[in-house]
């Protein structure tokens, strides 16, 4: 059993540390996030260093590394700031979709564009009606010659507005039984005939992200847009949910390694009845519990993105990094608010971004009541 990181991947963890620190400026990440402005020139800054896409294969413009690289870069982006890191690391949402069941022609055509920074690729899976269940979709896909036509609707799309395209979740077999035996999984390009997509309006947290409701009006697209195998939508939306929430769980852990950082710098200086905040106990023990949390979030998420590496999925093993790794991100930054006290609530000292953008883990890829269910599922396995 070896815990150490490979010089490779001590590298590339340097490399993305160095382009935050050098590229994610305080007063602009203020500003961004005021404006619920994404941050086009780092993102494309991060995708021409490699940054975007890192998993993919070099034919489709990625380095042809694995999903312990990808969270290791979404790690440190997000210690550096959650806003902007969270908005960069998530500009390829999705297209994992197509880069592990799409075909030749559909991977050519999308993920090189995503991965040099030309593009955002968006999941369009809930619907209004539905949130958390995906066994039965509203939203339709009826083949008419040599195109499916797309009728319905989606809400809560991260990159909603601004992705280039969308892999949505279609009922393409009404008949099926059980339901979700009849979803397909399809690509539908933002610029088609019928599409439109609203933002959802002002939100808690990640603001430099757009949240959209996404509509599809009689949209026609071919028949080869299908990704994979018709039918079988939902269980490569399960499969790939199995690698978004390690990279979820990284977002989080950065999240929650940032705000530490800005609580221990404070407390490190600020001083109070004579002596700096560190030196009382009851902060020393708020740092060692915040700590602790970080580093059982890093060693369950680093243990899910190698088990993945390794060929292996394990749905309880990423839905505890998810959820365990969201819960700590929540619980560091509300500690460090408090920590800082006043000034933890004031937007100057970042910390109340931290954690207005840590709660946000623990919804989507799934609540941490959907990771229980999973978890509990797997631990008492089928009742006799």
């Amino acid at each position: 059993m070896d815990f150490e990181l490979t010089k490779s991947q001590i590298e590339i963890q340097k490399a993305a540390r160095d382009f935050a620190k050098g590229e994610f400026d305080k007063e602009l990440a203020l500003e961004l996030d005021q404006k619920h402005e994404f941050p086009t020139k780092i993102w494309k800054k991060a995708a021409d260093l490699g940054f975007i896409g890192i998993h993919y294969p070099e034919k489709y413009s990625g380095q042809g590394l694995g999903v312990m690289e990808n969270i290791l870069v979404a790690e440190e982006l997000c210690s550096r700031d959650s806003t902007i890191g969270s908005a960069v690391v998530l500009s390829s949402f999705a297209s994992e979709c197509i880069l592990r069941f799409g075909s030749e022609e559909l991977k050519s055509r999308f993920l090189p564009q995503v991965a040099e920074g030309k593009m955002l690729s968006a999941g369009a899976f809930t619907e209004p009606d539905h949130g958390s269940d995906i066994t039965f979709m509203n939203t339709t896909a009826v083949k008419e010659g040599d195109e499916w036509v797309i009728n319905g609707g989606k809400t809560f799309i991260t990159n909603g507005c601004l992705a280039g395209f969308f892999t949505v979740l279609c009922q393409t077999d009404p008949e099926a039984k059980p339901s979700y035996r009849g979803i397909s999984m399809i690509l539908v390009e933002a610029d088609r005939k019928g599409v439109s997509a609203t933002d959802v309006g002002h939100k808690m947290g990640i603001h430099m992200m757009s949240t959209a409701e996404v509509t599809f009006k009689d949209v026609r697209v071919p028949l080869t847009n299908l990704i994979g195998k018709e039918g079988k939508g939902f269980y490569q939306v399960l499969e790939f949910f199995d690698e978004s929430r390690i990279l979820i769980a990284a977002q989080a852990l950065g999240t929650a390694q940032g705000a530490f950082d800005r609580a221990l710098a404070y407390v490190k200086q600020r001083e109070q009845f004579g002596k700096k905040i560190a030196e009382f106990q009851v902060t020393q023990h708020k740092l060692a519990d915040m700590a602790t949390k970080i580093e059982l979030a890093r060693l369950m998420t680093y243990k899910a993105a190698w088990n993945y590496d390794q060929g292996r999925i394990d749905p309880k093993l990423t839905s505890m990094a998810k959820m365990y790794a969201a819960r700590t991100a929540v619980e560091v930054a509300d500690e460090a608010i408090q920590l800082l006290g006043g000034y933890g609530y004031m937007a100057e000292y970042e910390v109340e971004r931290f954690y207005r953008d840590a709660k946000i883990t623990e919804i989507y890829e799934g609540t941490k009541e959907i990771q229980k269910n999973t978890i509990a599922s797997a631990v008492l396995g089928k009742f006799k």
